[in-house]
């Protein structure tokens, strides 16, 4: 299957310049002009092209590829999919549960809300906007999310939302066969490999145990799109953390 790639240079809507730099000549870079407005609405103008970019690559038989600065922009994908007639179990590997909402969230940062936007919970201009709508807890998988506000925690807890916290026991994972959307943050990982991260957190998998819970999850041929929340690219001096996610992202696009 042919991969298309869309990268979107922005944390949420803050402009990334250095994220440019990761493009190839055959991605699409997603710079879109912003209104006026609140942070819902100047986010809401990124993620919709990130929704039509999906959709007309599934139309086309290819799979769609997200890269951008947040968790966030997988709402746009998510759009994208459902527009495409496709209900995706999503996959969600992080180290954080991005299932705040306005009533849990200690910081008031919407970036850790994305996950619970999606199911309908909380914050829903972004969604609304992209034209997604909220999907079933239960065909959601979030994996590690080691560090967990107590609000959001106990959200997680009483949801129908599937909670793996060991990301290798996606090894032994009856998956079924329907189409699957891989969100990977990278902050799953063990800093020690992967240190040019915004907002680090103790413990993790490592590289090696990711790349083999990715091989499993390539291995079901049911990957129908990727999204990735990249590193931080100014801190990553020497290259290691881009070297580390781009060599994960290729094995989930491998064709098997």
């Amino acid at each position: 299957m042919r991969n298309r790639f869309i990268l979107s240079p922005s944390v949420l809507d803050e402009a990334v310049p250095g994220l440019e730099a990761l493009a190839k000549s055959d991605w699409l870079v997603n710079k879109p002009k912003l209104p006026d407005g609140d942070k819902q609405t100047r986010m809401s103008a990124i993620y919709r092209p990130i929704a039509d970019f999906v959709a007309e690559a599934l139309a086309r038989g290819e799979r769609p590829v997200s890269i951008a600065g947040d968790c966030c922009a997988a709402i746009g994908v998510v759009a994208g999919l459902q527009r495409a007639g496709l209900n995706p179990i999503v996959i969600w590997f992080d180290a954080h549960g991005d299932f705040n909402t306005w009533e849990t969230t200690p910081s008031g940062f919407i970036g850790g809300m994305p996950l619970a936007m999606m199911v309908g919970r909380g914050e829903q201009t972004i969604v609304d906007a992209a034209g997604l709508t909220p999907i079933a807890e239960t065909q959601v998988i979030l994996t590690d999310a080691r560090a967990l506000d107590p609000g959001e925690q106990e959200l997680i807890k009483q949801s129908a939302v599937q909670h793996l916290p060991d990301p290798t026991s996606l090894l032994t994972y009856a998956f079924p066969n329907n189409p699957l959307l891989i969100h990977f943050d990278p902050d799953i990982i063990q800093t020690s490999e992967v240190p040019a991260m915004d907002y680090p957190a103790p413990g993790g998998v490592s590289a090696r145990e990711l790349q083999k819970v990715f091989r499993h999850v390539a291995q079901t041929g049911n990957i129908a799109a990727v999204s990735l929340a990249s590193w931080n690219h100014e801190r990553d001096q020497n290259g290691q953390s881009q070297k580390v996610c781009m060599a994960l992202l290729q094995i989930l696009l491998d064709s098997y």
